[in-house]
């Protein structure tokens, strides 16, 4: 039971992370540039989203890591 629970959620995360990344290219395309940006970004997106779909582990690692460095430089 176990097993098939980490197996959905991977594919949950998988797939949420990777509808948010291409949406927020896409939108990010539209509104700066248009059509074709929005393509080219909404692929950006997908293809930026592939390693941290993957390893949900490496995602949180590295948004910890880009927060402290944030919060470093305001104090």
């Amino acid at each position: 039971m176990p097993r098939i629970l980490t197996i959905v959620f991977r594919c949950i995360w998988a797939f949420a992370l990777t509808a948010i990344a291409i949406g927020f290219g896409a939108m990010y395309g539209w509104e700066k540039h248009g059509l074709v940006a929005a393509i080219a970004l909404g692929f950006v997106g997908l293809v930026v989203s592939w390693p941290f779909a993957y390893s949900p582990a490496a995602f949180f690692e590295l948004s910890c890591q880009l927060l402290c460095e944030l919060l470093m430089s305001l104090i």
